[in-house]
């Protein structure tokens, strides 16, 4: 007995640790940033040091790689766009906006289930889909119709926040068709994918790779800080979700907007505006349908 409420303990803090990082990594890259360094440009290097500290960590996990489903090159893709532009989002963006709109995931998650996956989806379902839709439209209304009445995304950072979303949306689907995958093999295909992004997004987005002699020893401090409690944060939240029923895991992890909350206002001096604190509210609400029942 003692030994499954240890293990329970333990996904329960995988899980909180997890959203503690999400809720505040937005400030150490944006120290970094500062320097001149673009986002991309931070993701390449935080997650090449984070996969490379893993490779060392976890050196027989390489063996019979090739032996790979192909679903994982999707897996990895996907993952790896919401990770890098959740990242690009929360560095020019509101901090509690962008992790609002990104946690409409649910609701792509849904929709894909149901079109994909073939899963049934039943009046709580419908209701999380409406009640999303709902608040996003609410928080993305310009109140003042400088730009229009439209609820539609007004700069980059809510553009990257609702991609972001869309694409971890779509990894959860194709991670229910991986279910035989180990959770270090996932997270090899997210820290991969964050990687193969960045150096397909430089290009696009015009931006440059700064060689590594670019950084003094304090960013390259703050960089390797980051990628260690990536490495753990990553693995201990896969602990979590493969240990605790995934309602509860998802209504834990709704901690990290807590996080996120307090962290913006006290280092970053973020307020909320009414209609985001409305919207951001029924998003919440929907977030927690959805985790606490079976909506397909």
């Amino acid at each position: 007995m003692s030994n499954g409420n240890n293990k329970n303990t333990f996904a329960v803090f995988g899980l909180l640790f997890g959203a503690c990082f999400w809720g505040v990594v937005w400030y150490p890259y944006r120290i970094i940033e500062e320097a001149g360094v673009s986002g991309i440009a931070l993701s390449f290097y935080s997650y090449l040091i984070a996969i490379a500290i893993a490779g060392v960590l976890f050196t027989k996990d390489w063996r019979n790689v090739l032996a790979l489903p192909k679903s994982i090159i999707w897996l990895s893709m996907f993952a790896g766009w919401a990770n890098l532009s959740y990242v690009l989002a929360v560095l020019d963006g509101h901090v509690m906006r962008v992790i609002l709109l990104f946690y409409l995931s649910p609701l792509w998650t849904l929709i894909l289930a149901h079109f994909w996956l073939k899963e049934r989806t039943n009046l709580k379902g419908i209701a999380v889909i409406f009640i999303a839709l709902l608040g996003a439209s609410i928080m993305l209304y310009d109140v003042s119709g400088e730009s229009g009445f439209l609820p539609i995304p007004r700069s980059e950072s809510d553009w990257f926040a609702l991609s972001s979303g869309m694409a971890f949306g779509i990894a959860n689907v194709i991670t229910r068709k991986t279910e035989q995958l180990s959770v270090l093999t996932k997270s090899y295909a997210v820290w991969l994918g964050v990687i193969v992004m960045s150096l397909i997004c430089i290009p696009i987005f015009n931006e440059s790779l700064p060689v590594p002699s670019f950084f003094n020893a304090k960013d390259w401090g703050i960089l390797t800080l980051i990628s260690l409690v990536l490495v753990f944060g990553t693995l201990a939240t896969q602990y979590g979700v493969t240990n605790i029923a995934a309602n509860r895991a998802s209504v834990i992890f709704l901690f990290e907007l807590v996080v996120a909350a307090i962290a913006s206002y006290t280092l970053a001096g973020e307020v909320m505006t009414p209609n985001e604190w409305v919207g951001g509210g029924l998003i919440i609400a929907a977030a927690f349908v959805a985790a606490t029942s079976e909506t397909g």
